[in-house]
């Protein structure tokens, strides 16, 4: 297996019960994760994209995660705001609008 550039994780809430019941999943980021696939694919991007447990910071979601840049995203409500960060992914730069890590 050919490991991928970007790994992007997708908070989906889910909980030791299995449940998804947080602020990521209520906001429908599984939904997004689609688009996000198609939209690192559209950039030339070699990215796995996947959903997640709980990231423990449900005041900023839904949020998304990228490795191995350590880039962490909060309120990425729809497709404008992936937009916004494929397209800094692309140029190598982190999207300062929706970073929430220092």
């Amino acid at each position: 297996m050919k490991k991928p550039e970007i790994h992007i994780l997708v908070c989906n809430s889910y909980r030791v019960s299995g449940d998804a019941q947080g602020v990521c999943n209520k906001k429908g980021a599984v939904n997004l994760v689609p688009y996000i696939i198609e939209g690192c694919a559209d950039r030339g991007l070699d990215a796995v994209v996947t959903t997640t447990a709980c990231l423990s910071v449900c005041e900023k979601g839904p949020v998304m995660v990228v490795h191995p840049l350590n880039f962490w995203y909060g309120k990425v409500n729809g497709e404008d705001e992936v937009d916004e960060i494929l397209d800094a992914l692309k140029d190598g730069e982190l999207c300062e609008k929706y970073s929430i890590a220092d």
